[in-house]
C-alpha cells in the first residue's frame, strides 16, 4: 500500500504493530487536543488491529488512523440498525500534512472496514472548526449528520460525519 506524492513523497500505509504505540501516542499528544491513554490505544490495537494503520515515510511513522467496529441506528438512514465504523483518531506530524498522508490513511481504512470488518457504513466527529479536516472529509464522500453540542473539553461543538461504505 505505497503510493508516492506529486512532490516525491512516498507514503507506506500498514497495519500498526504494538511497538508503534509509543510513536502514535507521540504524534497524537503533538497533533490533538484529545489524547488517550496508552491502554486505551492497546485496546483497539488488541479489538480492531486491522484498522489501527499507520504512515510510514522513509521507515518512520508521521501518521496513524485508528478505528473500530460498533453496531449503532445509522447516522445516514434514519432509524436503521447498522454495522459502522468509526473513526476513532487520525493525525499527521505538522511537517507531513497537507500532502495526502490523512487522505491516504482514510483510503485504506475505509477499504478495510468495507472489506475486512464488512461495515455498511462509517462515522466520525470532528471540530466545527477543524475546515481542513471537513474538507478531506467532505471530498471522501461524508456529510454532516449532526452537531454535538460542547463535545470536546474545551466546549468546542462537533460535526458528526458518515458516509456509507
Amino acid at each position: 500500500m505505497q503510493r508516492t506524492d506529486r512532490d516525491g513523497l512516498s507514503v507506506h500505509i500498514r497495519e500498526a504493530k504494538s511497538e508503534d504505540l509509543p510513536t502514535i501516542m507521540h504524534i497524537n499528544r503533538v497533533s490533538l487536543p484529545e489524547n488517550y491513554s496508552y491502554s486505551f490505544f492497546h485496546n483497539i490495537y488488541e479489538t480492531f488491529p486491522n484498522a489501527f494503520l499507520v504512515a510510514e515515510v522513509d521507515s518512520m511513522v508521521v501518521g496513524y488512523i485508528m478505528c473500530r467496529v460498533e453496531r449503532i441506528f445509522s447516522k445516514i438512514e434514519r432509524f436503521r440498525y447498522r454495522r459502522a465504523g468509526h473513526v476513532i483518531s487520525i493525525a499527521v506530524l505538522p511537517e507531513y500534512r497537507g500532502r495526502g498522508v490523512g487522505r491516504r490513511l482514510m483510503e485504506v481504512a475505509l477499504s478495510v472496514l468495507k472489506d475486512r470488518y464488512k461495515c455498511d457504513e462509517v462515522f466520525l466527529e470532528v471540530r466545527v472548526s477543524n475546515w481542513q479536516a471537513i474538507r478531506l472529509y467532505e471530498n471522501l464522500g461524508f456529510v454532516v449528520s449532526e452537531v454535538l453540542k460542547h463535545y470536546y473539553l474545551d466546549g468546542e461543538n462537533a460535526y458528526v460525519m458518515a458516509r456509507s461504505l
